[in-house]
């Protein structure tokens, strides 16, 4: 669990798609934005290339959140080269535009606890990621966490939620009661500010 602790290290091991190797938490500290990384697990497979579609179209929503938005997995950067050289109808990701770093030494992958021992998809000794989703702040801390299994594909616009979310108490200072949306009331953390949110909600 890394939910209010810095992202690790790591991160330096992985290299994006044009096998640069960037260390993307200082970046973002240096402009300031906030970070959305997910790993997913193989290139070249089922449920992956829907999520990594539903991210790209929602690209313009994290960018206006200030986040940058960044996808992992195990694969190599020519797997990764192939995957979006091939058409969205051929089952490829053409058309991501934001980097998919390549943890192929798997150095960050186990550094976070996220492989799949039981080979759910691959052959004994090739092991690749859960679903797993980090929101990074400004700062480098994760303020959320999570990890789906293999065929669980997630639901992009709840990661928006929980960025609007975080800036609100980070703005504010009031913190986010259950469902709560952008623009929605939000409460102080003390019994009469909960106590007035709980008779007209």
């Amino acid at each position: 669990m890394f939910v209010g602790k810095e992202f690790p290290l790591a991160f330096i091991k992985a290299a994006n798609y044009v096998d640069e190797r960037i260390d993307i938490i200082e970046e973002a500290k240096k402009q300031g934005k906030k970070i959305l990384l997910f790993w997913y697990p193989k290139d070249f497979t089922f449920v992956c290339p829907t999520e990594l579609h539903a991210f790209q179209a929602a690209l313009p929503e994290f960018e206006s959140r200030n986040t940058m938005v960044f996808g992992a997995s195990c694969d190599s950067v020519e797997v990764h080269q192939a995957w979006l050289n091939t058409p969205k109808d051929k089952g490829g990701i053409e058309g991501v535009t934001y980097p998919i770093l390549a943890d192929t030494t798997r150095v960050l992958a186990e550094s976070l606890d996220i492989l799949d021992y039981n080979d759910w998809y691959q052959k004994e000794g090739d092991n690749v990621t859960y679903r797993a989703t980090y929101l990074i702040d400004e700062d480098g801390i994760v303020f959320h966490e999570s990890i789906n299994h293999m065929p669980l594909g997630r639901n992009v616009n709840e990661y928006l939620r929980l960025i609007d979310a975080y800036t609100h108490v980070q703005e504010v200072g009031e913190v986010c009661p259950a469902n709560w949306k952008n623009g929605a009331e939000a409460i102080k953390a003390d019994i009469d500010s909960l106590v007035n949110y709980l008779k007209t909600n």
